[in-house]
């Protein structure tokens, strides 16, 4: 356990002048023993208040009992012998209004279960035995990565319908991630929130687990069982926003402290959220402290940033803004605290990951700071929403928007990209994934697998939200667990095989994951034929010679012996089709996979095939045999 530090002169300046990259060794509640009396310290960032106290279980919440002491710059401490480890607690501030208040402790590490709302002073104990995940960990760009996105509190509950503890969770969704082959889980709704609703992205407590599923060892036991596994674990994290909630942040000493003070630039206007104050270095501490607390003190492998594009621009879906002080949209203080945020993680928590959620053109999100912004991936909006409108036409039109599948390549390596279907398109009427696909329950199901593939054997890291990968035909609900029962009917347990197959290719197959960042990871066979909605491409190893040939049919039309030009002679073998059996398929044959010279796409050599319908195969040459000399 790191012990706190002294609240003198000397670490209180550190914390003004953003040197102090861990403030919540400083602030909060913390159980010292002070002049050989045992007992917590109490301290909080308030410097607009006429008053504060700190009431609790210690002192039967009497605000008289334990008047905290104004400190220098803005802070203010107390030290109380009566408090122990495990009493809940709050702060009563008389802020620059003159109303009084409870707060919650903006740097608590535990919190009652909602809709109580107090701070619980919390000592953790917990053995960790991780430490050669930790050191082995690598951000090598090279590495498969596909993410599985997992909102805990409805992945899977009790069954008396209440939230499993992270600890069974552990194993239940560890043993299920590893069986599907996924490399890393993204968890949404962890940090404390009081609203479910929100999914938690209107986050009160940024330094503590939801107590929904248990305490923050329970949850230090999930991180530490899913790298026992070799599962990642990363987190969705949201600097962008907090809710207007009177017990929490907003307002907190009775002015404007953690937002900005204009709602020009300091209301969300969409979401009903205060947006921080970005050019105050206690802000940005708090911010960076947050973030370091997860990926430091409970090992978490990376942080998703939620809502890049709202913090990068200052007219971010409003009429009415400030211009910076050059005249432009940009939001100067954020880009800066992204820019500082991204330098100090990735120092002080090596081997993490930082990905973005940003939806526009900004340039240099994942370029390396001080030009870029300095994150390590970004999510592919661009290609969600050009793949999922395709995918969505029907197919007898689908020939008028054949580049919808081909424009991604033009700008592919321009960022480093993970293909993301979240949670997002999975809800408020924009149906399942495999229920936006055209046509009755086959065809939906077909081309559904056919998204899948072609999803997998494009350039870019991986991410699914929970149920699509045994393609959930209901939208999702936060309200309750996922439906279990359909992976076992067929039809969804051949999407389920399915999935579980393409992971396996992608981690195993240099040629699908090596270059997933690079030009050469990619070369088009075919990109043109419009109108058969037919596509070919190879998925190569830049730095082997491992490659695969992928030909898509997007139409519900068979085609067979479709020519496909191939830069190497001999014999093919099939990897995958998507028109297995196995996937719920008709299990397509191909009678014989052998290059012809008659020269197609460009090739000296091609394939003949028999395309399924709305489906996907993939194929590697056949390594040619080795004739030893005979004596």
């Amino acid at each position: 356990m790191i012990e706190p530090l002294a609240l003198d002169h000397g670490n209180l300046q550190k914390l003004v002048t953003a040197d102090l990259v861990r403030p919540d060794h400083l602030l909060g509640a913390h159980p010292v023993t002070q002049g050989g009396v045992e007992g917590v310290r109490f301290a909080v960032w308030a410097p607009a208040a006429q008053h504060v106290s700190v009431v609790g279980d210690f002192n039967g919440y009497n605000g008289f009992d334990n008047p905290m002491q104004r400190l220098e710059f803005g802070y203010w401490g107390a030290f109380v012998p009566a408090a122990r480890n495990g009493q809940r607690y709050k702060f009563r501030i008389t802020g620059a209004d003159g109303r009084t208040v409870d707060k919650i402790d903006p740097y608590g590490q535990f919190f009652e279960v909602r809709p109580a709302t107090a701070s619980i002073v919390w000592q953790h104990d917990f053995a960790w035995t991780d430490g050669e995940w930790m050191t082995a960990r690598s951000q090598g760009f090279d590495r498969p990565v596909s993410v599985y996105e997992v909102h805990l509190p409805s992945w899977q509950r009790r069954e008396d319908g209440w939230f499993m503890n992270y600890r069974d969770l552990a194993h239940k969704l560890g043993e299920y991630v590893g069986y599907m082959g996924f490399t890393h889980v993204e968890l949404l709704g962890v940090m404390e929130h009081p609203f479910d609703g929100s999914w938690g992205y209107q986050v009160t407590g940024y330094y503590a687990p939801s107590s929904r599923m248990g305490t923050p060892e329970d949850f230090k036991y999930f991180v530490n069982h899913l790298h026992s596994l070799g599962i990642g674990v990363l987190l969705d994290w949201v600097p962008g926003h907090f809710p207007t909630d009177e017990f929490a942040l907003a307002k907190f000493d009775g002015a404007p402290l953690y937002e900005y003070a204009d709602p020009r630039k300091g209301f969300h206007l969409d979401w009903n959220t205060y947006i921080f104050d970005y050019g105050r270095n206690e802000v940005v501490m708090f911010l960076v402290g947050s973030a370091l607390k997860w990926l430091q003190d409970y090992h978490i492998d990376g942080l998703r940033v939620d809502a890049v594009a709202s913090m990068l621009y200052l007219d971010f879906s409003r009429t009415e803004w400030i211009p910076n002080i050059h005249g432009g949209r940009e939001n100067l203080e954020a880009i800066a605290f992204l820019k500082r945020l991204n330098e100090v993680v990735h120092h002080m928590a090596p081997g993490c990951m930082i990905v973005a959620e940003e939806s526009t053109a900004f340039p240099g999100v994942t370029k390396p700071t001080p030009g870029g912004l300095g994150f390590d991936y970004k999510w592919a909006m661009g290609w969600m929403n050009d793949t999922l409108r395709y995918v969505e036409e029907d197919p007898l039109w689908r020939k008028y928007h054949h580049h919808a599948l081909t424009f991604f390549n033009a700008y592919r390596t321009t960022e480093n990209y993970v293909l993301a279907i979240s949670h997002d398109e999975v809800v408020h009427l924009k149906k399942s994934m495999v229920m936006k696909m055209p046509g009755d329950w086959y065809a939906q199901r077909a081309g559904y697998r056919a998204f899948l593939a072609l999803m997998w054997s494009t350039p870019g890291k991986k991410l699914l939200f929970m149920g699509q990968e045994f393609a959930q035909s209901t939208e999702w609900s936060y309200e309750s667990e996922l439906p279990w029962y359909m992976t076992q009917q067929p039809d969804h347990r051949g999407v389920m095989n399915l999935t579980r197959r393409l992971n396996a290719l992608y981690c195993s197959r240099p040629d699908w994951h090596t270059g997933d960042l690079l030009d050469e990871g990619l070369q088009w066979i075919s990109a043109d034929d419009a109108d058969n909605s037919v596509y070919a491409y190879l998925r190569r190893d830049p730095q082997g010679e491992a490659w695969s040939l992928v030909v898509a049919n997007m139409t519900p039309v068979y085609r067979e012996q479709y020519p496909v030009g191939v830069p190497q002679p001999g014999e093919y073998r099939l990897l995958l089709s998507t028109d297995d059996g196995e996937f719920g398929g008709f299990g397509t044959q191909q009678p014989g996979l052998s290059t012809t010279d008659e020269g197609w796409n460009d090739q000296a050599q091609s394939l003949r095939l028999n395309l399924p319908p709305n489906a996907v195969l993939v194929l590697e040459p056949v390594p040619a045999p080795v004739v030893s000399e005979q004596r």
